[in-house]
């Protein structure tokens, strides 16, 4: 027999959380409040250290009132949504046509060998993942890879060395 307790959004996500997941919400009317999700998602993400759980996505859900395979749906469809553990900065490298041709594979493997992990994989120090994306809407800069929200466009060996020097740096 289980006896396991689902946790309440409240349970999960800070204050604060709380009342952006309100702002969101507040946003859509009555019918419309399935689109808070999205937003839902990302914020009980950014709570969890960038990655949301079963019980989170079930959570958010509830709290908006919708099917939870609603928010399964959403989280599994777009690559924004980590669904694993992921390491401090996520790196998103852009292999679709346009950085491909521009040399995306190029970028990969920089960033295979200077942080000696694959796509998928994170590293032991947990401060870095790789994942290979389709398309970031950034065609005319690339090769391009997004860390953490910020675009790195028109990419070369120095600049990604530049960009993951400055996030390894340790904070004074």
């Amino acid at each position: 027999m289980s006896t396991t307790v689902e946790k309440s959004l409240s349970d999960l996500i800070s204050a604060e959380g709380i009342a952006e997941m309100d702002a969101w919400i507040a946003k859509y009317p009555e019918k419309g409040k399935r689109s808070a999700v999205m937003g839902g998602l990302m914020l009980a993400q950014r709570e969890n250290n960038n990655y949301l759980t079963d019980e989170l996505m079930n959570a958010v859900a509830d709290y908006i009132g919708i099917p939870r395979m609603a928010a399964y749906e959403v989280a599994t469809f777009y690559s924004m949504y980590n669904l694993d553990p992921v390491g401090k900065y996520v790196i998103n490298v852009c292999t679709n046509i346009s950085c491909s041709l521009r040399g995306s594979e190029k970028v990969l493997e920089k960033l295979k060998k200077k942080l000696g992990v694959s796509a998928g994989e994170t590293t032991a120090d947990n401060q870095f993942t790789i994942h290979e994306v389709e398309c970031q809407g950034a065609c005319a800069g690339a090769p391009m890879m997004e860390v953490d929200q910020v675009f790195h466009e028109h990419l070369t060996d120095e600049k990604i060395d530049q960009i993951i020097d400055q996030l390894a740096k340790p904070a004074n």
